[in-house]
């Protein structure tokens, strides 16, 4: 109990002694710090997603860039609380680049990511998942490189990681290619998916199925509905807190799906979705690429830019202030008349003639 003359100072040092020795049973309390990059279709529910997770009862806005939260748990009372900095990347595959600024070599050991694909647009879907993805990828792997210079241990490490996902003895274990960091595949938007075809919807699971056994990843479709966002909290909450990894398993096409990684096989999989003499035709180099051609063939992509769609943000009402707004405008005129001026002047201009 901090006595009444105990300065604000007096009590700081206080909480730094008791966080740095030894707790009561004798075990050293340290703060447990992750950090996740939530990235996926646009309009895909991923702003809804982390604010579930974080419990927050407010209103998703459309994001803008790449935006910043935080999460914090306490395991016990009078436990320093657990810190989880979650980053969402927007504008789906438009602004790629933004993706190196949160992973860095300082939190690659505690990193991790969250994929929203939207199923209910399956002709966007691979290409959204394999450019992040692929991107992403790309930049954790340049991280390990230097990594394997200046700290061999921690690379190492990171890569053992990923790997014992899967078990030695697991059939699959020299056939699957895991993603570099831990990886988790949510398929949002379940409500609408669920009104397909069933020969629709059963492409779209195995191959996502496919995929997230393939990168060592979690899988688990969702929508709006409090049950299956609880499944989608269960598995970012391991991520983000260290809870306890859900060992329930749903493979059945007619439900949702929910796959913890590792927990899945190419035998239980099966082959991908297409006839015999339709996959003799097709030419792959790696069963990643194969199923790609079989997916794309059944939801041929959209040719879409994304770029073209991005908004200007200095128009949007959200992000309205009347000070910097007014202020704006008049450069604007003020950029305007300048332009008129200079015109004039170029026009007004004699030149010799040669």
């Amino acid at each position: 109990m901090p006595k009444a003359s105990n300065t604000l100072w007096d009590l700081a040092i206080a909480e730094v002694e008791k966080r740095e020795n030894p707790d009561d049973d004798g075990k050293r309390v340290e703060v447990w710090e992750k950090s996740i990059l939530f990235m996926g279709n646009k309009n895909g529910g991923k702003t809804t997603i982390i604010l579930r997770c974080l419990e927050r009862e407010e209103m998703p806005k459309p994001t803008l860039a790449l935006e910043y939260t935080f999460g914090r748990r306490a395991w016990r009372h009078n436990t320093p609380k657990d810190i989880a900095h979650f980053w969402e990347l927007g504008g789906g595959t438009s602004l790629l680049e933004l993706i190196r600024i949160p992973i860095t070599s300082n939190n690659i050991r505690s990193f991790a990511v969250v994929l929203v694909l939207d199923l209910s647009k399956p002709n966007e879907l691979w290409t959204t998942m394999e450019k992040l993805l692929q991107v992403t990828r790309n930049h954790v792997n340049k991280i390990l490189t230097k990594l394997e210079k200046t700290n061999p241990e921690v690379a190492t490490e990171i890569k053992q990681r990923m790997r014992n996902n899967l078990q030695r003895d697991h059939p699959d274990y020299e056939l699957v290619d895991p993603f570099p960091i831990p990886l988790v595949i949510i398929g949002s938007k379940y409500d609408i998916f669920h009104e397909f075809d069933s020969e629709m919807r059963k492409i779209i699971s195995k191959t996502l199925r496919f995929v997230s056994h393939y990168y060592g990843a979690s899988l688990v479709f969702t929508s709006k509905s409090e049950a299956l966002l609880l499944k989608a909290r269960v598995l970012i909450n391991h991520l983000a807190f260290g809870y306890d990894k859900s060992k329930s398993v749903s493979v059945d096409h007619s439900k949702p799906l929910f796959i913890p990684a590792g927990l899945d096989s190419l035998s239980q999989i099966g082959p991908p979705p297409a006839s015999d003499s339709d996959i003799g035709k097709m030419r792959a180099n790696t069963p990643l690429e194969l199923w790609k051609k079989v997916f794309e063939k059944a939801f041929p992509p959209k040719s879409f830019c994304d770029l073209q769609d991005t908004k200007d943000p200095a128009q949007d009402l959200q992000y309205a202030e009347y000070e910097v707004d007014v202020m704006r405008a008049q450069k604007n005129q003020e950029l305007e008349q300048y332009k008129r001026n200079a015109s004039k002047s170029w026009k007004e201009m004699d030149f010799d003639p040669d």
